[in-house]
């Protein structure tokens, strides 16, 4: 597989969220490749919840800003992974809303990764990551392959 060019993107999914010792590993990727953000558990907890399409008994902090955004008529029409410093991902959210008069707005907000893949699941949004991004993951397809083996009951 050849590297992406820097200002290229990558459509990615979330593949799992898995609980560890101080928060959530929640895989990304494609058939080609997957990488890791570790997250803080409640935000994983929602992530977890959102992509299985559990609802919560009060709505959480990633359902209220889903709320208020159908509320405005926006929504997330993507996100992105877009910078990766040391062990610190950043990312991106690219909102829409569009008005009675049919005007259309985009707005493109700095945010957490955490925060941007539990909106992106919550509003069914696609995910990219940059191919400085991608470039720069460890492929960590392998370890997710082993980890849902191990989860799989014994027949």
């Amino acid at each position: 597989m050849s590297p992406m060019s820097h200002k290229e993107v990558v459509q990615i999914d979330i593949k799992a969220v898995i609980p560890t010792t101080s928060g959530s590993a929640v895989f990304l990727g494609n058939d080609q490749k997957v990488f890791v953000i570790y997250v803080d558990p409640l935000v994983g907890n929602a992530i977890s919840m959102m992509i299985r399409e559990t609802k919560n008994e009060r709505p959480l902090t990633h359902d209220l800003m889903g709320m208020m955004l159908a509320g405005f008529g926006a929504k997330v029409e993507r996100i992105i992974i877009n910078d990766l410093k040391g062990a610190t991902y950043y990312g991106r959210m690219i909102l829409t809303a569009e008005n009675e008069l049919q005007q259309r707005k985009v707005l493109e907000l700095d945010a957490r990764p955490s925060d941007c893949l539990a909106m992106a699941a919550q509003q069914k949004a696609p995910i990219y990551a940059t191919g400085e991004v991608w470039n720069e993951v460890e492929d960590m397809s392998e370890v997710l392959r082993k980890m849902i083996d191990e989860e799989k009951p014994e027949t």
